[in-house]
């Protein structure tokens, strides 16, 4: 991305978001062969609550419908590939004429803003803020959208560890718990079978990305983005593998068509309503399990894509991590970091960075250290 577009961008951002997403689905649109079959590693399940949510045990993989998934399997998610460019909210307003936040070194603002926040006491087993989350993001079967599966497995493992040992020498005092976070319900730029435009990846590919963590020592995360469909529909049925203590959820907003749109042609949006919903829902299993908390991670890169978040209601067995999750300069990121995650706070704060994305127009990648001078500091990172 070059830096020209971020001007215009800053003028006119409304525009310019969607222009540059319906250019990057239909890039994604046209990579797809007319005769493409359907990929084997991805499924497009309808609404499943009634026969699954009571079954622990995975899926059979007989028992699920092929979607028409694009080429290069789970670019399904083309669409979730590259997620959006920092500072750029769908409604137009951000904060343009406000000062602008550099360093990120000055606490000053995060305390106006009401940092640290009042929640509940940390229950025994919390991952935070004892310790950060370092985590690669992507699906196994995309070199496209991030790093999980942009390597083969031992060398996306090896980078990782890589990417760890430089947080843990940037901040010693705090310990790093390494995660793979996949992205299990990937939006599609086809309605699919369901017309929901989103593929459900199979049962047995989720559990292999949770061995892979297992091997490190590490935490999982399963990554929704449910496109036309319900979260209501499609969260239960991933409770056969969030019954386990060291995984956890993250929904994105982006993916989260309400209105109907096909995934690409406008940002999407979730409102506190529904990330009550999911916190309710993990809170059940881990009461009903005896599990320890959960971690919640919400993306986020413009204002519009969270609604109501002074409504989401913080509970003991669930931790919410509002995410940072556009891409672009330094510069910029802070700035969005300030604008869309530090002025609405809700518990912990996460920061995406992009091996690609950030740095296209040659900037450089920030470091651990560059990252760790925002206020507050985020407790869970990740990489793409």
């Amino acid at each position: 991305m070059q830096r020209p577009h971020f001007d215009r961008k800053r003028r006119n951002i409304a525009a310019a978001v969607t222009v540059g997403l319906v250019i990057g689905t239909t890039a994604f649109l046209s990579s797809r062969p007319a005769d493409a079959t359907p990929d084997p590693n991805l499924t497009d399940v309808g609404s499943t609550t009634a026969s699954t949510a009571a079954d622990s045990a995975p899926q059979d993989p007989s028992q699920q419908d092929d979607s028409p998934a694009a080429a290069d399997s789970a670019t399904a998610g083309a669409v979730a590939g590259e997620a959006g460019p920092a500072d750029s909210d769908d409604s137009g307003s951000t904060a343009q004429g406000a000062p602008r936040f550099r360093s990120g070194e000055d606490p000053s603002f995060a305390t106006s803003m009401g940092w640290p926040v009042d929640m509940p006491p940390a229950l025994s087993g919390s991952l935070l803020p004892e310790r950060r989350i370092v985590c690669y993001y992507g699906n196994p079967n995309s070199t496209r959208m991030g790093a999980l599966g942009e390597y083969p497995k031992d060398e996306m493992l090896r980078r990782l560890k890589l990417q760890t040992d430089e947080w843990r020498a940037a901040d010693p005092a705090t310990p790093v718990e390494p995660c793979l976070h996949m992205v299990a319900v990937v939006a599609q730029g086809e309605p699919g079978t369901t017309g929901h435009y989103r593929s459900i990846m199979r049962d047995v590919d989720v559990q292999k990305v949770y061995e892979w963590s297992r091997e490190i020592d590490g935490t999982f995360i399963v990554d929704m983005q449910v496109g036309t469909d319900d979260l209501r529909n499609i969260l239960p049925r991933f409770d056969w593998i969030l019954r386990n203590p060291d995984v956890h959820l993250a929904v994105d907003p982006e993916f989260y068509m309400k209105g109907g749109h096909k995934p690409g042609t406008k940002i999407g949006t979730m409102d506190a309503a529904d990330i009550n919903y999911a916190a309710d829902h993990l809170a059940n299993l881990v009461r009903e399990h005896g599990l320890p908390p959960k971690v919640l991670v919400i993306h986020r890169f413009t204002r519009g894509m969270v609604t109501n978040s002074q409504d989401i209601r913080l509970r003991p067995e669930v931790q919410v991590v509002m995410h940072m999750d556009g891409w672009g300069a330094p510069w910029l990121k802070r700035d969005s970091y300030k604008d869309y995650v530090v002025r609405e706070p809700v518990q912990y704060t996460g920061f995406k960075l992009f091996y690609h994305n950030d740095t296209k127009a040659g900037d450089p990648l920030m470091s651990a250290a560059d990252v760790l001078r925002l206020e507050p500091k985020p407790v869970y990172i990740q990489y793409q």
